[in-house]
């Protein structure tokens, strides 16, 4: 906890330079960007998705398309945070955006990606042995979505590496640092962060909801750990690019085996 204890001693000698006797208001620019995370976000998203799912099917056109729009809102959202942030004299390091026990950090990296990894393989290895699952929007879309030739793995990867960095920048660094300061309380700010994480992940479902403000949990709990963004990030990345890369052919099999068995069965009954 060594680290945790400079990094909050920092912040907390910050907020009581910028407010005399300890108590912390919210900025309005920070109040409003969490708005734009808690409602414009999901909404856009949500509306983004609807489109997509309702599409017979995505050119290459389409799916680079969406790559660099996205990697251009992610930097854009993260560079304003950067921004904003930095006149209110956060430093980098209250934001995770540094690594004070690199053998403990790193412990704790490989370990949680190797978990997610490990995730992310069975969920898809379930997935593709339930047959009524995949015909469900989000195995639909992720066909849609999910690259197909090496042009489009190569500006996937670039998408994932971007995605993982700026998200938890984001949600792990400003929006747990934001809350927390405001309540006073970790987990408070923990809580308050995965649900904005997850809200954003709204077009996945119900399910999705769920599973992402767990995720979210673990990871804010795990940058408040180590005090730094690198395990979220890391482990971020490697589940993004693990569904994103083996997801779409194991569905597109499991799809193809399911619409052979009726004639299977068929020949087998006339015999």
């Amino acid at each position: 906890m060594q680290r945790s204890e400079r990094a909050d001693h920092a912040c907390t000698v910050h907020r009581k330079d910028e407010g005399g006797s300890g108590n912390y208001s919210m900025p309005w620019d920070f109040a409003l960007i969490l708005i734009v995370l808690g409602v414009a976000v999901p909404t856009l998203g949500r509306r983004r998705v609807r489109h997509l799912i309702a599409m017979p099917d995505t050119t290459k056109t389409d799916r680079l398309s969406l790559y660099a729009s996205t990697l251009a809102f992610q930097w854009l959202a993260a560079g304003v945070i950067l921004w904003r942030t930095s006149s209110h004299g956060i430093k980098p390091a209250e934001l995770g955006l540094e690594i004070f026990q690199p053998q403990f950090t790193i412990t704790i990296t490989v370990v949680l990606s190797l978990l997610l990894l490990a995730n992310q393989l069975f969920s898809i290895k379930k997935l593709a042995s339930q047959p009524s699952e995949l015909h469900a929007s989000v195995p639909q879309l992720a066909l849609k979505l999910f690259p197909r030739d090496n042009v489009e793995r190569l500006a996937f990867f670039a998408l994932v590496a971007t995605v993982s960095v700026c998200e938890e920048l984001i949600y792990r660094g400003f929006a747990l640092r934001a809350f927390e300061d405001w309540s006073h309380s970790t987990l408070v700010g923990i809580l308050c962060s995965s649900v904005l994480f997850s809200l954003a992940h709204i077009y996945q479902g119900h399910r999705g909801l769920i599973s992402t403000f767990i995720v979210g949990v673990l990871f804010a709990g795990i940058r408040t750990w180590t005090g730094s963004l690198i395990p979220p990030i890391a482990a971020h990345f490697v589940a993004d690019l693990t569904v994103g890369l083996l997801a779409p052919a194991r569905i597109r099999q499991a799809l193809e085996s399911n619409a052979s068995e009726p004639e299977i069965v068929g020949a087998g009954d006339a015999r």
